[in-house]
């Protein structure tokens, strides 16, 4: 009996049917994602703002993608925007990669909105030497807050704090102290208080400590996570991002707003001058954008036009600095006032505003002075410039008649009869002929 493989049809079958399996199975490998097996680090070392909030969600994004083991995010912020922090909570926990918040390096911190971020994390760990909490509600306007509005934000950021610390399985009633009275932790304290899940003094160390651990996501889903001697890959901002970052400062804000209301100052004094207006509507421009995303008192940008109005009238008026040290006050106290931020570090220190406040008054007024006085002095140049000056009749004026004047000859016509070679004075300008009196003898 022949052999079943000895026949050419089925060899010709077999080798059909294994080329057939090798071309799905390249094809499951192309279409089967692989996971990186890195760890994707960023480091965020400022204000909670909508900047940050961008940020963290291309890493996010980023890490997803890749299919990376997880998403490390040193933190170090005073606190933020209760908006962007929202945004931030929401994307760590839809986040398809285990995020890690790590408070580093030591003498650090993430006070109020970092505190939030801090505890919706898969993995909350700290430095030696670092501290959070502080999360209580801030009135965004500085003033104080009627009892019935304080209940309502307090109970609704200490509701916000509960809905993913009681997954997270950490300590609520702690977590909801820091919101209700403000309290703060030490990396040790926060450690003991099942506030946090490691102390570690680096990352490595951290990595070390959860080498081997399983983590339950938020959605419930165990993970174990594998990261020592994983590589670790930065993620930085992009250019967009960290330009936006700088200006989004209040003080930048505010010195690119001032800056640029005194080009488009001078670009109407000295029209066509061009370059003070490109200047200063860029600049303006600029700030606009800062400060259509950060807490603005428009109010404030009032205070501020307010100031160079005074500015100007002390130059008009000379009101021996009366208006112009009104307009310093008043542009300092706009400068103050600009951004509604429930944190110092997100608004216009007092020393910022008065160093644009004073040179830029005593410029804008300076420049004032110059252009009023330009507009009073007489004009020297062309035809008008004729007027007044003492000129010698070339011929007799009967009352016409030729005149010298600025070393060019001009037909004239004079109110009395002037002799040749005596002195007249010009009156008027008129076309190409001029005005002229009987200059009276000295």
């Amino acid at each position: 009996m022949r052999s079943f493989f000895s026949s050419p049809k089925a060899a010709q079958g077999l080798y059909k049917l294994f080329g057939a399996s090798l071309f799905v199975f390249v094809s499951l490998l192309a279409v089967v994602p692989r996971c990186s097996a890195e760890v994707l680090k960023i480091v965020v070392d400022d204000t909670i703002q909508p900047i940050t909030a961008e940020y963290i969600g291309r890493a996010v994004e980023a890490a997803a993608r890749n299919k990376d083991q997880a998403l490390l995010i040193e933190l170090n912020t005073p606190g933020g925007l209760l908006d962007s922090t929202h945004d931030i909570i929401n994307k760590i926990l839809a986040s398809p990669v285990p995020v890690i918040v790590y408070i580093a390096p030591s003498g650090r911190r993430a006070a109020s909105a970092g505190f939030f971020i801090l505890e919706s994390a898969d993995v909350a760990a700290m430095a030696p030497g670092t501290n959070t909490g502080a999360a209580h509600p801030v009135n965004l306007g500085g003033g104080k807050m009627d009892d019935v509005m304080k209940e309502k934000i307090e109970n609704d950021s200490a509701a916000f704090m509960r809905s993913f610390v009681s997954k997270r399985g950490r300590n609520v009633e702690i977590a909801e102290s820091a919101v209700r009275q403000s309290k703060s932790f030490t990396d040790q304290e926060a450690l003991s208080q099942h506030l946090i899940d490691y102390d570690a003094s680096s990352e490595q160390d951290l990595f070390k400590q959860l080498q081997g651990r399983t983590i339950k996501r938020f959605d419930g889903q165990p993970v174990t996570l594998d990261l020592v001697n994983q590589p670790v890959r930065m993620f930085d901002m992009t250019l967009k991002q960290r330009i936006l970052a700088y200006i989004m400062n209040p003080n930048i804000a505010f010195i690119l707003l001032a800056v640029g209301a005194l080009a488009l100052y001078a670009e109407f004094n000295h029209p066509g001058a061009v370059v003070p207006g490109t200047v200063g509507v860029i600049f303006i421009l600029l700030a606009v954008f800062a400060l259509n995303l950060l807490p603005t008192r428009f109010a404030a940008v009032v205070l501020i036009l307010a100031s160079f109005v005074l500015f100007a009238l002390e130059a008009k008026f000379a009101t021996h600095g009366v208006l112009g040290i009104g307009g310093i006050t008043t542009l300092t106290l706009g400068g103050l006032l600009l951004v509604d931020s429930p944190i110092p570090e997100m608004r216009v220190h007092l020393a910022t505003a008065l160093a644009v406040s004073v040179p830029l008054g005593i410029i804008t007024v300076f420049l004032m002075n110059i252009a009023l006085k330009a507009r009073r002095n007489k004009v020297v140049t062309g035809p008008q410039g004729l007027i007044g000056e003492t000129g010698v009749a070339e011929t007799m004026l009967s009352p016409r008649g030729k005149v010298f004047v600025h070393g060019e000859i001009w037909d004239a016509v004079s109110s009395a009869v002037v002799p040749a070679g005596q002195p007249v004075i010009v009156r008027r300008v008129e076309g190409l002929q001029l005005q002229v009196d009987p200059a009276l003898p000295a």
